[in-house]
């Protein structure tokens, strides 16, 4: 499974999906959008969104950190390593 986050300094949710993905033993691929205004426009072409984190499961955008929750609780990235 390759994930793709991007995430900002100071963003309690960017920390939570961190934190969630490393608990999972889930590698992912950090890309900070602090002070990087094209990047933000990358990824707001790819996901759609506009806030962070934006999270990419194997070049799916999946959404932000609720989704991650949601995918976790149904036991889709345990199944999916």
């Amino acid at each position: 499974m390759q994930v793709k986050m991007y995430t900002k300094e100071y963003c309690s949710f960017c920390y939570a999906a961190k934190r969630l993905l490393t608990k999972r033993g889930i590698s992912y691929q950090e890309i900070s959008l602090t002070g990087e205004d094209a990047l933000e426009q990358e990824m707001q072409e790819l996901t759609g969104g506009e806030t962070v984190p934006q999270i990419l499961i194997d070049g799916k955008a999946i959404g932000g950190y609720m989704e991650l929750v949601e995918l976790d609780m149904d036991g889709e990235l345990e199944s999916s390593r």
